[in-house]
């Protein structure tokens, strides 16, 4: 909020970690500042809740809070949608309606949007236009993978907060199928230590049928029901009975997932958990455990042979990052169960899987360093850049042996494993710290390896030059350079070398025009190149 650039912060800290609190003093400096604070939020229920919360941390302080939501009468609306323009209203907190038209601010300066993962893209992008230099905070425990895929590759900053409050402790998370016994003993422990119950069943149509097997099993038990086609007023009333502790047991459909905060509440059931995204049920989850006790979550779900794939993977992962702190994990876990999405369209997940991460995140690098080169050219002709790179990978054709043979490493995933590390080296120190580990392991290196690594910095070398492809077959070195004709590569200092090397070296290479399948390519030719180390030492005179 201090920088000339408007922010844009992801904030990853799992449930009950404290995000409220720090969207209370983002809100807070803002308003300090003169600025208006708008807080977009998914559900009704939770408007009210920070409306409550806000307006209970900030009573000594000069500033005033408002909320819009389905419950508020038409009246309530005008009102605060008139203060709001006039600059009387400090912070809003509201659902979907505060993207509407007739929603003015007379000076936005910070946009608050809690659990993010419940929102469309549309909407994201519609608060975006509210204004170009408003700073966002966008608070989340499990973030969609659009969203973490956009923030892990630095499109927008990120913070993860990782330490639990104090005196907490893990959930324990039990998947069960639909037992009644176990209901009662589960829902009658949580009673006898004065605790409350939420029960999750997301059918309106067999709520009410839920509500009186749970009074049959526990008749003195007082149980409510709650879901979103009620009353408002009645929500708000039924909302706050249970925050009192008048019902032991709360019914609802998912409408109490996001963001509810009832300290007492330390046991939830999650009817059909099988249907849920890994967000919704890891948000449900957290609203127990609040407090200094001993918390329970018990996924009720149909056996893992009937239950599709995904929706399987989905409560494992559930199982297995049960600790305090694992929501980034999980999100992580939903990356990689539905794939990145389309960051510049409107799915929100998918498309990974078909081509696997890696190249994906290759392509999609490579498509917005043309964006930068191309379309948005002017946006960063300010910016100092490095000698630009016009090969990305280089393909090397060879009859050379470059590998690590089978009696030297004789482990093939253990091959693989360091085949996969010296594609990641990036530099001759790092090669070398490789290199010294190789030989403490496995011992000197044999001829074959030691050509392998000299390959990899002949691959520096000819990426720098511009060179796309190198064959080096029958004492034969060909360098291949960049295809497109029309590329820059050809006004570029790097070709300008080439050309003057080539004028100084005409005994050592020739270059020439060939015709090839892909229309006339540029080539520079080596003779009498029988070994890598031959290629290596070629390169190196090239450079200097």
């Amino acid at each position: 909020m201090e920088s000339d650039r408007p922010m844009d912060r992801l904030v990853c800290g799992d449930v009950g970690f404290g995000k409220t609190e720090v969207a209370i003093r983002a809100a807070f400096k803002a308003v300090d500042n003169g600025k208006q604070v708008a807080v977009l939020v998914p559900t009704t229920i939770l408007a009210y809740q920070h409306y409550r919360t806000f307006s209970e941390r900030l009573k000594e302080m000069p500033v005033s809070v408002g909320y819009l939501n389905r419950f508020r009468t038409a009246k309530q609306k005008t009102e605060t949608l008139q203060q709001l323009a006039e600059g009387k209203l400090d912070i809003v907190i509201g659902t979907h309606q505060l993207v509407n038209k007739n929603v003015a601010f007379k000076d936005l300066g910070l946009l608050i949007v809690d659990e993010e993962q419940k929102f469309g893209v549309n909407v994201k992008d519609k608060l975006k236009t509210i204004a170009a230099n408003v700073d966002t905070l966008t608070l989340t425990a499990t973030p969609i993978p659009r969203t973490l895929q956009f923030s892990l590759m630095a499109a927008r900053d990120l913070s993860v907060i990782t330490t639990p409050p104090p005196n907490r402790y893990p959930i324990e998370t039990n998947v069960v199928g639909f037992n009644e016994e176990l209901i009662r003993d589960a829902i009658s422990y949580e009673i006898q230590r004065n605790g409350q119950v939420f029960f999750i069943n997301n059918r309106i149509e067999n709520i009410k049928e839920v509500a009186g097997m749970i009074q049959r099993l526990l008749p003195d038990a007082r149980v409510g029901i709650g879901h979103g086609q009620m009353d408002g007023s009645k929500l708000e009333e039924l909302m706050l009975a249970f925050m009192n502790g008048e019902f032991d047991v709360l019914v609802a459909t998912t409408i109490i997932e996001s963001g509810l905060d009832v300290p007492n509440a330390n046991t939830i059931f999650i009817n059909n958990a099988n249907n849920f995204g890994l967000s919704d049920l890891h948000q449900m989850r957290g609203r127990v455990g609040r407090s200094n006790k001993k918390a329970f979550c018990y996924f009720i779900c149909p056996p893992y042979s009937a239950m599709t794939d995904d929706a399987r993977k989905r409560i494992q992962a559930l199982e297995q990052f049960s600790e305090l702190g694992s929501g980034f994990n999980i999100a992580m876990k939903d990356l990689e169960i539905r794939g990145a999405g389309d960051l510049l369209g409107g799915e929100q997940s998918g498309f990974i899987n078909e081509i696997g991460f890696d190249t994906y995140q290759k392509i999609m690098n490579e498509a917005i360093e043309e964006l930068k080169e191309n379309e948005f050219k002017e946006l960063y002709a300010d910016e100092d850049k490095p000698e630009k790179e016009y090969v990305k990978d280089l393909q090397i054709d060879t009859d050379f042996e470059l590998l690590f043979p089978d009696e030297y490493i004789n482990n093939i995933s253990e091959r693989l494993n360091l085949y996969n590390e010296l594609s990641l080296i990036k530099d001759e120190d790092a090669l070398s710290v490789y290199e010294q580990k190789l030989i403490d392991r496995f011992g000197p290196l044999p001829k074959q390896a030691t050509s392998l690594l000299n390959s990899i910095k002949i691959k520096w070398i000819a990426t720098r030059f511009g060179i796309e492809k190198l064959v080096m077959k029958q004492g034969k070195m060909i360098c291949y350079f960049v295809s497109d004709q029309q590329s820059d590569y050809y006004t570029s200092p790097q070709f300008h070398k080439v050309l003057q090397f080539v004028q100084k070296q005409s005994q050592l290479c020739k270059m020439k025009e060939k015709q090839t399948p892909n229309g006339l390519r540029l080539l520079l030719t080596f003779e009498h190149v029988k070994s890598i180390r031959k290629a290596l030492e070629l390169m190196e005179i090239m450079e200097k």
